[in-house]
């Protein structure tokens, strides 16, 4: 059993005394939620339903060879799979009837979940409980090519629902490479040779890309369900770490699931341009070919509803169909939405000039409004069941000459407009969407009474609010909305204020037009306080923060913010001796611009560093402030007084550094103090900054599962 736990293999790290051991003990492994074994069994359970479903269509339509390839790729993927799981099992030296019964008719993996499931159960009951280990080891190179033992220590349920695990890696990529892959491909192959006429492949591409644009706009509003996303992290608390951090992804998600859109978006109205040319083509054929008597069919014939053609005249142009089509109407409105959205949603356009992102992203009503009704309008057609049974493709289409011969088997085809399919993708999320608005809607009404406005240097505005029933943690952030300068806008600011406090604040630097507005009708003492709504709290990274026996918090800017929450709370934890606090080290380093951004933080990092003295915990918080946009003149004075006890620019204890921070430097000394402790990395900042410091945690977390540990963690919102 020496497969069952697995190290990533990470080739920079530094040598440790420790490996010379000819064994490294490995710390206990922690049961966690099955997850991956569910997702197998529902993807295989999803890929044998789409199978039949496909072999029952191919039936129907007396299409033998398509249904016995289809059948023949389904069985040969769901045969491995089950003789996978009943090696890796072992099922045939064990006295497991049920279990081999399940496999001969190909419900294995099933039986093989509800097994996993209920050991993870019964070893959830009886967690804390001492049971029986089972010793395992593995080979792993951790240094410079040379091979050492790592033994873990594991009780026989852990034992026992790995196995499950590592049976169900296998089984998915066998899914993967020998089912799902190839039956995709085989099932497009068979869209691609189909009858199409007189469109040929191109209706194919046309309709591939519009079902993965159902889909990828059926997942790109649930990305930015903010109440669900605080929702699903406050559910899966119990969940590992690593899976709560995907939900800070959203973002990313929300852009990759909007960059498939794009290129679906492309390839569908290449695909129909060339549709149309074809329709246009084949209205003005007159070589009696079977496309030019089917574009031909009139659209005055009533009975069957039998046209197929949309363009009614050879002197019908393409460019008159596109504007009087639903279809059309709707597709050139859709994609210049569309447009709109995304080059309005560049790094640039976004940071520089908010609003102009903020107004064009709502164009999204119109995008799936023109989406839901794309297809009502039945421009694509196709032949009728009832006609394809007298009718079919296979036997009649090349007899089209005697289709008017009463004496002849096969009859006119007729046909019907395809039903529109796209509202039914759409219609779960938007509904879901349109709650979300509403609750949001709901949140901002509720009164928020302004208790204090602090002006600080650098532009910077600090706002002290309190909200019936708002509660809040350490990191989050809220939407902030101000009607006197735009009923529309709302802009996110992360919380200052600590939890332990009797209001919450933000600070507001003057970047645009909205906050330089804002800031400016703060600042007429003359003129009543502007209202202002608030929508949140919500969840971000920071949250974590108190999980890790060490954090490291690197902001920048105005990125400060979030840790600015996170260093009150402990200054609260501190001075009401919360004996709960796990973290027992913090790293803060800040990287400003200007001396003056500093002003509003000193009184914090002041009164933390003479409760930490009066404690005896001098060593808890270490902070480093780092000066980027500073002169010869600064760097000239502040050399002169270094000797002073005192920092000439902030007045603290610690020295202010002027450049940049070298990272290699400050995360090997943090591994260097602490050789065993999970280090949690925290960044407010730019992406440049988010790249280099996730770098650093994957260089300098150890190999040895016993020593350092860096995990990167990034604000988005």
């Amino acid at each position: 059993m020496d497969q069952v736990f697995e190290i990533p293999e990470e080739p920079n790290v530094d040598p440790v005394s420790s490996l010379e051991e000819d064994v490294i003990r490995g710390t206990n492994p922690r049961f966690t939620f099955p997850f991956g074994i569910l997702f197998s069994t529902f993807l295989y359970c999803g890929e044998a339903a789409s199978a039949l479903y496909m072999v029952r269509i191919y039936r129907k339509n007396s299409e033998t060879y398509w249904m016995t390839y289809t059948f023949s790729f389904f069985m040969f993927s769901s045969i491995m799979v089950q003789l996978t799981l009943i090696f890796v099992h072992r099922d045939l030296a064990k006295d497991k009837p049920l279990s081999l019964f399940m496999h001969l008719i190909l419900l294995g993996p099933v039986i093989r979940c509800l097994e996993a499931m209920i050991k993870y159960l019964t070893l959830w009951k009886k967690e804390g409980q001492e049971e029986p280990y089972v010793s395992l080891t593995r080979k792993k190179m951790l240094i410079d090519g040379e091979e050492v033992l790592i033994e873990w220590e594991v009780g026989h349920s852990i034992r026992t629902l790995a196995m499950h695990r590592n049976a169900y890696k296998r089984m998915s990529q066998i899914q993967a490479f020998l089912g799902s892959v190839p039956q995709l491909t085989y099932q497009l192959y068979v869209t691609l040779i189909s009858a199409e006429v007189p469109l040929g492949r191109a209706l194919a591409w046309a309709r591939a890309s519009a079902r993965c644009l159902n889909f990828n706009s059926m997942l790109i509003l649930l990305p930015v369900c903010r109440n669900l996303l605080s929702f699903l992290r406050g559910t899966c608390s119990f969940c590992r770490s690593t899976l709560r951090k995907q939900l800070d992804h959203n973002l990313t998600f929300h852009k990759l699931v909007a960059y498939m859109i794009c290129l679906h978006t492309a390839i569908h109205i290449i695909a129909h341009l060339f549709n149309f040319e074809r329709y246009s083509r084949g209205r003005r054929a007159t070589d009696g070919s079977l496309a030019s008597i089917l574009s031909n069919r009139s659209h005055q014939e009533k009975k069957g509803d039998s046209w197929l053609n949309p363009i009614q005249s050879p002197n019908m142009t393409v460019e008159y169909v596109t504007f009087t089509s639903i279809a059309g109407l709707t597709g050139v409105i859709i994609t210049i939405a569309l447009i709109l959205m995304v080059t309005s949603a560049i790094e640039f356009i976004r940071r520089s000039y908010f609003e102009v992102f903020w107004y064009t992203h709502h164009l999204f009503v119109i995008y799936f409004i023109g989406l839901a009704i794309h297809g009502i309008g039945g421009i694509v057609r196709g032949q009728t069941e009832e006609s394809m049974g007298e009718s079919h493709p296979d036997n009649c289409s090349e007899f089209f000459e005697k289709w008017d011969d009463p004496k002849f088997h096969c009859k006119r085809p007729q046909f019907e407009g395809l039903p529109a399919e796209s509202w039914k993708w759409i219609l779960a999320p938007s509904i879901l969407y349109l709650f979300e608005r509403i609750l949001r809607f709901y949140r901002s009404q509720q009164k928020v009474v302004i208790t204090k406005v602090v002006m600080h240097p650098s532009k910077v505005v600090e706002l002290q609010m309190n909200k019936c029933g708002f509660s809040m943690e350490v990191g989050q952030y809220i939407f902030v909305n101000c009607p006197s300068i735009s009923y529309l806008e709302w802009h996110p600011f992360t919380l200052t204020s600590a939890p332990e406090e009797d209001f919450f604040s933000i600070h507001i630097r003057a970047a645009g037009d909205w906050t330089e507005n804002l800031i400016r009708a703060f600042e007429q003492q003359d003129s009543p306080v502007p209202r202002i709504e608030v929508d949140g709290p919500f969840g971000t990274a920071s949250e974590d923060v108190f999980h890790y026996e060490v954090a490291v918090l690197v902001g920048a800017g105005i990125g400060v913010t979030p840790f600015a929450s996170i260093l009150k709370s402990i200054w609260y934890k501190f001075r009401h001796a919360d004996h709960n606090l796990k973290t027992q080290t913090i790293y803060f380093y800040w990287i400003c611009r200007e001396t003056g951004a500093f002003a509003w933080f000193n009184d914090l990092l002041a009164s933390l560093e003479q409760e930490m003295e009066e404690l005896g915990k001098v060593g808890f918080l270490n902070y480093r402030l780092f000066l980027t946009g500073w002169d010869s003149n600064i760097a000239g004075h502040a050399t002169l007084n270094f000797d002073k006890a005192t920092d000439i620019l902030t007045g603290l204890k610690q020295k202010t550094f002027f450049g940049r921070p070298m990272w290699d430097n400050e995360f090997s000394a943090v591994a260097a103090a602490h050789p065993k402790s999970a280090v949690g990395v925290f960044l407010c900042g730019p992406q440049t900054l988010a790249k280099s410091l996730s770098k650093c945690c994957q260089r300098y977390s150890s190999l040895d599962p016993r020593k350092v540990q860096f995990h990167f963690n990034k604000e988005n919102f």
